[in-house]
Parts: structure tokens; C-alpha cells; sequence
């Protein structure tokens, strides 16, 4: 659970900088360039994610159970799911109605994740992993509502559809083929 943490701590931490300390986060970027604060960014990230994920990976194979989920909220996760991997899409597709709506799809899309699978998954671990997503999520979702707008271009039917095509798409192929390859659960 230890090192389950510490990846959550860093893992989040990084991507709570613009939440708690947007002034200094700034003042880095001017001081040593977007890219160089981006590729410190992503390693950072990186690496915390992947600590994250291992000590998630070790809380299963001893697991404290807080409750046990009832079967049929699988189904409610793989229905969550759905508008989850919507609204990831529509963050990287330009021009796409769901973004000009919502403005920060991809926080959306994690809360949503991180909520969907509290339902279904009621070992310690799971609490922890899932709810500090979901926890940070809420968080940046405030934040973010109180900066100024990114522009966003004009959209248009096109991005829509594409946006709801790949999110199916992408829905699809996770659930019924790699969510048990990536976690080792079945979906279905």
C-alpha cells in the first residue's frame, strides 16, 4: 500500500501543480522553456504512474476487503465506461461539440473512471487508487473552471462524429480485449 501511495503522491502531485501553485508553475516555464518543463512534466508523471500502478498491482495479491460489491455494478461500470472513453476522446479531437460544451472532457472522463470503478472493486487498495483519482479530479475540475477559457476552434459535426466514432471504437477494443490483458480483470 506504501509504494502504492508514493506513486499516487507523485503521480498526482505533478498534475496538482497547476491546482495548488499555477503562479510558480509558470514562473518555471518562462524561466526554462515549455519543452524542457514538459519533458520534466512527463517523466516525473511517468514514473509516478508506473510506481502507482505496481503498488496497486501488489495491494491485490493480499488484498483488505471493505466490501464486497454486488455482481451487478459491473454492469454499471461497463455502461460509465462508455461516456468515460467519450469524453477522453473528445480532450485530443479538435473542433468537437463535447469539448466547446464542457470545456475539460478528459477530468470528465477520470472522474467518471474513478467513480465507475468505487462502485465495482471494494478491496482497500482499490479505495485508495480510485478515490484519489476521483479526489484529485473533483479538485482540478474546480481549478480549472476558475481559469480563463483555452480558445477552441468552431466546432463542427465532423469532430462530433469522429469524436463519438473513436470513443466507441476505443471503448470497444479495451473492454472486450484489453482491459483483461492490461489488468488482468475481465470486462465481461
Amino acid at each position: 500500500m506504501v509504494v502504492m501511495i508514493l506513486g499516487l503522491l507523485i503521480f498526482l502531485g505533478v498534475h496538482s501543480v497547476r491546482i495548488f501553485a499555477d503562479d510558480w508553475r509558470r514562473t518555471q516555464i518562462a524561466k526554462r522553456g515549455e519543452l524542457p518543463w514538459k519533458m520534466a512534466y512527463g517523466a516525473v508523471s511517468i514514473l509516478g504512474l508506473a510506481i502507482a500502478i505496481w503498488g496497486y498491482g501488489q495491494t491485490r495479491l493480499d488484498p483488505t476487503w471493505v466490501w464486497m460489491p454486488p455482481t451487478g455494478l459491473r454492469h454499471a461500470v461497463a455502461l460509465l465506461m462508455i461516456p468515460a472513453f467519450i469524453l477522453l476522446v473528445a480532450a485530443y479531437v479538435p473542433a468537437n461539440h463535447i469539448k466547446a460544451k464542457l470545456g475539460h472532457p478528459m477530468i470528465l472522463a477520470v472522474k467518471i473512471w474513478a467513480f465507475a470503478h468505487l462502485l465495482a472493486n471494494g478491496r482497500l487498495g482499490d479505495i485508495v487508487f480510485f478515490g484519489a483519482f476521483l479526489a484529485w479530479a473533483v479538485l482540478d475540475f474546480r481549478a480549472s473552471r476558475r481559469r480563463p477559457g483555452q480558445p477552441i476552434s468552431t466546432p463542427g459535426m465532423a469532430g462530433t462524429v469522429a469524436t463519438l466514432v473513436i470513443g466507441l471504437v476505443a471503448y470497444t477494443l479495451f473492454a472486450f480485449y484489453l482491459h483483461q490483458w492490461v489488468t488482468g480483470v475481465s470486462v465481461m
